[in-house]
């Protein structure tokens, strides 16, 4: 897919110019993706997709395993994000089975609902434990069909155990929204300046299915398949709503945002600064992003009033960018062109 991306990006660099095409780039972060090796109170090891990363614990670093955590949460053949601080040896943060479940509520069977997230992605059970079922009831009070859904959680014995509502849910089901406000006026200054710069915010997802030992993500379940990580896990790009049919994309269901964004396609690069840390990146859309247009919500993380879902970057591209997953989102500034 990588590689695809960066065909997409020279030929439309050559046809439109470097400035309507940046080159992908992230911020610098040292950040580990993999599969948990060995663990002790003072030492992991993960197997990445370059090879073997052995990270420290300090009494400084924090888990998160479904809500704050100790160590005792990692085991052996976890799929384990790491952040680390600079120099890359010593762990700050660790997600331990770290999901999200984003899109439509399709059905529901006592405790379990499977989430439609769109564009052919297959649908997605999501189980909401009792002992959490009170905190998701607070910003998802109707877990019917045809209500959105989104929450952060772990992956336990193959299920995603939604833990953590990461949004507000709309008072109506997705065939009831609103219609969008009419686009705004560009300025002459803004015409001048050339490209769209659109503000709202942005989400993660995970490129990989079902990460983790036991889960259904296309893992044959041998010892040797456990320890070897996804190749999309390391996957940097966004998941994008817009794109455009002319080019290919007409598999990309489309539902109206209540932003006015422009088409753009797979490979395109645009550039996004997260509002809150300031952090600038230019990313390209690997796949489409259908899930985002459904959601016209706020962001609470350093809240600008900014309103509407530009894209959905994959889970390291939103690290990258300085975002926390179990915030869900961060506010940001989108330029195209």
């Amino acid at each position: 897919m990588r590689e695809r991306t960066a065909d997409r990006r020279r030929l439309a660099a050559a046809v439109l110019g470097g400035r309507a095409a940046p080159a992908y780039a992230e911020p610098p972060a040292a950040l580990v993706r993999g599969t948990v090796l060995d663990v002790t109170p003072h030492l992991l090891v993960v197997a990445t997709a370059q090879g073997e990363d052995r990270l420290l614990f300090e009494a400084a670093t924090t888990f998160w395993c479904g809500r704050e955590a100790g160590v005792s949460a990692v085991r052996v053949g976890d799929d384990v994000v790491v952040r680390c601080r600079p120099g890359g040896w010593v762990a700050e943060r660790v997600w331990v089975r770290l999901g999200r479940a984003t899109g439509v509520i399709a059905a529901r069977s006592g405790d379990t609902l499977e989430i439609d997230a769109g564009h052919g992605r297959p649908r997605r059970e999501v189980v909401v434990p009792y002992r959490y079922s009170g905190r998701i009831g607070v910003r998802h009070p109707v877990l019917e069909p045809g209500y959105l859904f989104d929450a952060v959680g772990v992956w336990e014995d193959g299920a995603f155990h939604a833990t953590l509502p990461v949004t507000t849910q709309p008072p109506f089901p997705v065939w009831d929204a609103p219609p969008r406000p009419p686009a705004p006026r560009r300025s002459a200054a803004e015409r001048a300046a050339g490209g769209v710069r659109l503000s709202g915010t942005v989400a993660w997802y995970d490129p990989v299915p079902a990460p983790g030992p036991g889960a259904d993500g296309g893992r044959d379940g041998t010892a040797a398949d456990r320890s070897r990580p996804d190749p999309h896990s390391d996957l940097r790009g966004a998941a994008y709503p817009a794109l455009d049919a002319a080019s290919g994309h007409d598999g990309c269901d489309r539902p109206e945002s209540c932003l006015h964004l422009p088409l753009m396609s797979i490979g395109t690069t645009f550039t996004l600064r997260n509002d809150c840390t300031g952090a600038v990146a230019a990313l390209p859309v690997v796949e489409c992003g259908a899930a985002a247009a459904h959601f016209c919500d706020v962001c609470a993380v350093c809240d600008n009033g900014a309103q509407g879902r530009l894209a959905h970057l994959t889970l390291m591209s939103f690290l990258a960018l300085g975002g926390r997953p179990e915030s869900g989102c961060f506010n940001a500034t989108m330029v195209v062109g």
